[in-house]
């Protein structure tokens, strides 16, 4: 679904990220990691077109990011990005009215229907400062459905969430991906939702500027030789 070659992104002078080679198979829930720092929200930026590249190709279902039309994916900011003014409705319908010209009726029906999926149901007309902040997420992830994208990107969904409404929120992503049958890319730094829901993985590194590790979670953590990576993937608890 995804194809990075050779890769350098930053701002001006500044490279974030150089030379990065990685490949996100078709329907596979793939987790960029790394600690604070290490240009994890800098690669996601550029893979969704918000951030011009300094170098090298990003190809996505063998075309590049658009940066006009409509977007080929869906994308879950940080904090939701819901507009606190709007109801959820009025914010999952905005690619609709935006990108479509479905009527009246059949918007209504699709916004339903993407909230529902969600576990939203019956909060159609509530503002986002009337529910809660896992609630939230998953009204942003019901807004990143709505043109029925086959590739969904997840910024730190999990970020701010107790453990219960995390938990439910990884419950809810990997429902999303198996029954859809989306690529679902996650930007994440919670041990918790790797190993629950991310099947392949990249790490990255703000020292070397590069992807220090790759590929399944378990395998990272029970047999990489890269101290760094044994250290992210078995942190210490402190001491008290």
């Amino acid at each position: 679904m995804i194809e990075v070659e050779r890769l350098t992104v930053g701002y001006g002078d500044t490279v974030v990220l150089e030379n990065l080679d990685f490949a996100v198979p078709r329907g596979d829930v793939f987790a960029i990691l790394g600690g604070s720092g290490s240009g994890k929200s800098t690669l996601l930026r550029a893979l969704i077109g918000l951030e011009a590249t300094l170098h090298g190709t990003i190809r996505i279902a063998g075309a590049p990011p658009p940066r006009e039309g409509p977007p080929s994916y869906g994308v879950l900011f940080q904090s939701g990005a819901l507009f606190g003014s709007m109801t959820l409705a009025e914010n999952v319908e905005l690619a609709l009215a935006k990108w479509t010209k479905l009527d009246r009726n059949a918007i209504d029906t699709i916004v339903r229907s993407k909230l529902r999926l969600v576990g939203l149901e019956g909060f159609e007309n509530h503002l986002p400062a009337e529910i809660s902040g896992g609630m939230k997420k998953r009204a942003g992830i019901a807004r990143a459905l709505a043109l029925d994208p086959s590739l969904l990107f997840l910024d730190e969904p999990s970020a701010g969430l107790d453990p219960v409404t995390s938990a439910e929120l990884d419950d809810l992503i990997a429902t999303l991906n198996a029954s859809l049958g989306m690529t679902t890319v996650v930007v994440t730094h919670e041990l918790r939702s790797i190993f629950a829901i991310a099947r392949h993985c990249i790490m990255l590194d703000g020292r070397t500027r590069g992807i220090i590790a790759r590929g399944e979670p378990a395998a990272l953590r029970d047999g990489s030789p890269d101290p760094q990576v044994r250290a992210f993937f078995n942190p210490r608890p402190r001491a008290a």
